[in-house]
């Protein structure tokens, strides 16, 4: 089974645009390069996408590949793939983690982010990929708490597995 990405991070950027990537994730990442091995550097892939998305999407080789193919099968020339393949194709980066576990945001997707010098971006993990936000940005769109508007309807002791469908439930339970 698959590593996945999980938790909240926030990491210190600092002014030449190096971050460091958690540790957690950079299991993900190595598991997800399928040319990897210990002592090499990981590759993944950093999704910048479109000009109104203010993070960064980034994926494992093995989790692009995956895309890539979804992309692949759709109708050549259509608007859904076209509009599919520059945001996951052209507006996208091949990227390495280095010896020291960082990676080096250009300037370019620092400022896509409004990062300065010295500030932390949150790194939030999102199952098969995670995404790098400005913190600031990150809070005003969900929050301090991550909470929903409807959150405060449930009891304190709400199971949150109810919201999952019963066709996809893991334990066999109809």
């Amino acid at each position: 089974m698959a590593r996945r990405f999980r938790s909240t991070y926030h990491q210190k950027v600092d002014g030449k645009g190096r971050v460091s990537v958690p540790a957690s994730f950079r299991r993900v990442i190595e598991e997800g390069d399928p040319e990897w091995s210990a002592g090499q550097r990981p590759n993944f892939i950093i999704v910048f996408g479109l000009k109104f998305q203010k993070r960064l999407d980034c994926f494992t080789l093995n989790a692009m590949e995956t895309i890539d193919a979804s992309i692949d099968a759709m109708q050549p020339g259509s608007p859904e793939r076209k509009k599919l393949e520059r945001v996951y194709h052209a507006h996208s980066i091949e990227a390495q983690i280095d010896e020291d576990g960082r990676i080096i945001l250009p300037q370019s997707l620092r400022d896509k982010l409004d990062l300065i010098p010295d500030e932390k971006a949150r790194f939030v993990g999102m199952n098969d990929h995670f995404q790098v936000w400005k913190n600031e940005t990150y809070q005003d769109l969900y929050g301090d708490d991550e909470a929903d508007e409807d959150d405060e309807d449930h009891a304190p002791d709400f199971d949150m597995r109810v919201l999952f469908s019963s066709g996809s439930r893991s334990n066999g339970e109809a």
